[in-house]
């Protein structure tokens, strides 16, 4: 069975989306763009849920099969895909894997812990050239691994 890709299209960059759709579409994958409903990203299949924090997160654990492919910023959401055995990647190229997610997690939870105290976190760094080039090549590169 083929897998099927899942793009968390909240926080997914617009170059990271195009690409793996045309990706997809190039090796007859299903793509599927999963928003809620204040984004106006267009997609073949796309999934429109609701507005609330964790729907698209929902959505597409409820659809995901072992094998399938889910690109995302969250470490949450991706902690969950390895632990369905799926694959995750972010939108900079970075594949998400078992070994580091402890880590991640625990500094995500650190994070959160300093701006509940009032604290401030910056943002993600603007994206470049390089992030979309690296992305681009990571994701072919799973594709083929996983697609054999």
């Amino acid at each position: 069975m083929m897998p099927k890709i899942w793009i968390d299209g909240d926080g997914c960059p617009r170059g990271a989306v195009q690409f793996t759709l045309e990706e997809g579409e190039r090796r007859a994958l299903d793509v599927w763009l999963v928003t809620n409903v204040h984004h106006e990203q267009q997609a073949k299949n796309r999934l429109v849920v609701d507005g609330h924090a964790q729907a698209v997160d929902l959505a597409i654990l409820n659809r995901l099969q072992a094998g399938d492919v889910v690109i995302t910023q969250d470490i949450g959401l991706a902690a969950m895909v390895l632990g369905r055995r799926g694959y995750a990647l972010n939108p900079n190229g970075t594949e998400y894997d078992s070994a580091t997610m402890p880590l991640l997690l625990e500094m995500r939870e650190s994070a959160a812990k300093h701006r509940r105290g009032g604290g401030r976190t910056r943002g993600p760094k603007k994206r470049t050239n390089d992030d979309q080039e690296k992305f681009q090549s990571h994701l072919v590169e799973l594709l083929n691994k996983i697609s054999g």
